[in-house]
């Protein structure tokens, strides 16, 4: 596919991770009446990335995720060249998403208070439990590292054909299920600055770890299943 279609996949792709995964945190989760919990937002994330790799997967490989992008160059599934113009267009539905979603959100009576983050990521007081800065590090590194290998696998030619969607999608909600209460669950740099773009202060001042330690993690789940998993080709 020429890259222009692919980018306007990755940004559709984005844009419905962020307003599905964060929407469902912001209108839902602490709706009386719904009350979706973290089960929920949990499987809504999972959702947006299942619903969107049958979607757009053919058309993008549905990234929709920097470290996702970064990881797959190196674990030697993508061209390193395209990396950049994808990460962008990622950037870009995730600010999209974010800003809708305020703008939903502030349409309740009384508004949104932007206090209650917007589903940013954050960590210490910022940390839905309390965790801090080292917890939060090292579970965004492992977790993205998990996705990419999941991702490599899944993906994989010797795989079961026609089921990386569901494996991939489940693989997300079973993240968040681990950890919402430590870092409200970033392993997306894209879906990170979206929210805080919106919320400002504290979320941006915070942005930093939400792209280095999945951007780390990414890069070494795609090196370590090229080197467990050898060639898909074999």
């Amino acid at each position: 596919m020429p890259l222009v279609n692919r980018l306007a996949a990755e940004l559709i792709g984005t844009f419905w991770l962020v307003l599905g995964g964060c929407g469902s945190a912001v209108l839902a989760a602490a709706f009386p009446q719904v009350g979706i919990g973290l089960l929920g937002v949990a499987l809504a994330f999972g959702l947006t990335v299942l619903t969107m790799a049958f979607a757009i997967g053919g058309i993008s490989g549905c990234h929709l995720n920097p470290a996702v992008t970064v990881g797959l160059v190196a674990g030697g599934r993508f061209s390193a060249a395209d990396a950049i113009p994808y990460i962008i267009a990622q950037v870009v539905g995730a600010i999209g998403a974010a800003f809708l979603l305020y703008l939903i959100a502030s349409g309740k009576a009384g508004g949104y208070d932007l206090a209650g983050g917007l589903a940013a990521n954050g960590f210490g007081e910022h940390s839905p439990g309390g965790y801090d800065m080292m917890s939060g590090f090292i579970t965004e590194v492992v977790m993205t590292f998990m996705f990419l290998f999941i991702i490599m696998g899944a993906t994989d030619k010797r795989a079961p054909a026609g089921f990386a969607p569901i494996a991939i999608g489940l693989a997300l909600t079973l993240i968040h299920l681990i950890s919402i209460p430590v870092t409200n669950t970033s392993v997306n740099p894209a879906r990170s600055t979206g929210p805080a773009l919106v919320v400002g202060g504290w979320a941006l001042s915070q942005l930093w770890l939400f792209w280095v330690a999945p951007i780390l993690g990414g890069a070494l789940g795609g090196i370590v299943y090229r080197l467990v998993g050898g060639n898909d080709d074999s």
